[in-house]
């Protein structure tokens, strides 16, 4: 009996020394071996959302971050890291083990990447930019800019979220969700549309939304900072006396092909957001303002100008009667076709 129990136990010696030589093995072979292989100083490789261990492993081969697909796959599973792995675009340096590639991609350490979504931008301009940024899908994006439930958990109260995609520079990350993305620019909005911003707004018997919409006009006017609160003058002062705001960057929301230089074909259209045609503010924003904007919709210069017309270097000439200002166009048109003219001379030089 007792030799029967000596027998067991050496079998279970030799059981756990043989185990302890395979995990030896397996860790040096497959664990803790540096196991980068590529030449330069550092691969990047996109996970995407849904992919399983051996897909990433595949990835990760032809990107030459591990020597072998089979031995990625078993340190997952020795882990038990399979099924944590997370989305994202990875910079990995070289000489890093399997353990090491799996713990970033098990703690989700993404690279950065900076996104300059500028003052201006639509809300189809911003998608289209993510979309080629951190790859998110822009229908999706934009799908979720109308969604009620989704804009209302916002705190906002509108029905489209044009003008509360705030323009920013933003640290985003490749694999982010659409959901996650417009969260990020509408709480920049908040926190720059601030308590005194809206206070004032309410003493001038003024609604978010007419705000917001004011400042995208002024966005896609001004060029020059100092115009800013002189060309919301001229827009309070037209909406004052019930005339029509004829501004330009209304237009340019409604035709398909824009931003272009505007036809009279393209002031007829027929459409609220068309402020030849209908007076007061189009129904919301037209694009995503900036804060100076949105400040100069607030505080509009105390000037008694009406009209306004481009000099050609991005700046405007204001008049306070028609006579001034068809004036002031008669020399932007001069302008305009001595450019023109200009160009002209140099093409049939090439």
């Amino acid at each position: 009996m007792k030799t029967k129990y000596k027998i067991i136990l050496i079998l279970g010696l030799v059981f756990i020394v043989a185990a302890a030589a395979v995990a030896f093995y397996l860790a040096s072979k497959t664990i803790l071996q540096p196991s980068v292989v590529f030449d330069e100083r550092e691969a990047i490789v996109r996970i995407k959302t849904g992919s399983t261990v051996n897909t990433i492993a595949e990835q990760l081969y032809e990107a030459g971050v591990v020597r072998s697909i089979d031995d990625f796959i078993l340190t997952a599973k020795l882990f038990g890291f399979s099924d944590e792995l997370k989305a994202g675009k990875y910079t990995f340096a070289k000489n890093l083990s399997n353990y090491r590639i799996l713990k970033i991609l098990v703690e989700g350490s993404v690279s950065v990447e900076k996104v300059v979504i500028p003052e201006g931008y639509t809300a189809r301009q911003i998608a289209s930019l993510l979309s080629h940024k951190i790859e998110i899908d822009s229908a999706r994006f934009m799908e979720l800019c109308s969604d009620k439930q989704f804009i209302k958990s916002l705190k906002l109260e509108v029905d489209f979220l044009e003008g509360y995609l705030y323009p920013n520079t933003y640290n985003m990350f490749w694999g982010m969700s659409e959901k996650e993305v417009i969260e990020t620019l509408v709480t920049q909005f908040h926190k720059r549309f601030a308590d005194s911003l809206r206070q004032k707004a309410m003493e001038k018997n003024w609604s978010i939304n007419q705000v917001i919409t004011m400042a995208s006009i002024i966005e896609g006017e001004a060029l020059v900072d100092s115009e800013r609160t002189i060309i919301s003058a001229v827009y309070h002062n037209r909406l004052r006396r019930g005339m029509l705001l004829q501004a330009d960057p209304t237009i340019q929301y409604i035709i398909p092909d824009g931003p272009r230089r505007l036809l009279n074909r393209d002031l007829a259209i027929d459409s609220p957001y068309n402020t030849y045609k209908y007076i007061g503010l189009p129904p919301g924003p037209v694009n995503n303002p900036g804060i100076k904007s949105i400040i100069a919709a607030i505080e509009p210069a105390d000037v008694p100008y009406l009209y306004f017309v481009a000099k050609g270097d991005g700046s405007h000439t204001f008049s306070r009667t028609h006579r001034e200002h068809l004036r002031a166009k008669r020399k932007f048109d001069q302008y305009r076709w001595k450019i023109r003219k200009e160009q002209n001379a140099k093409k049939n030089e090439n």
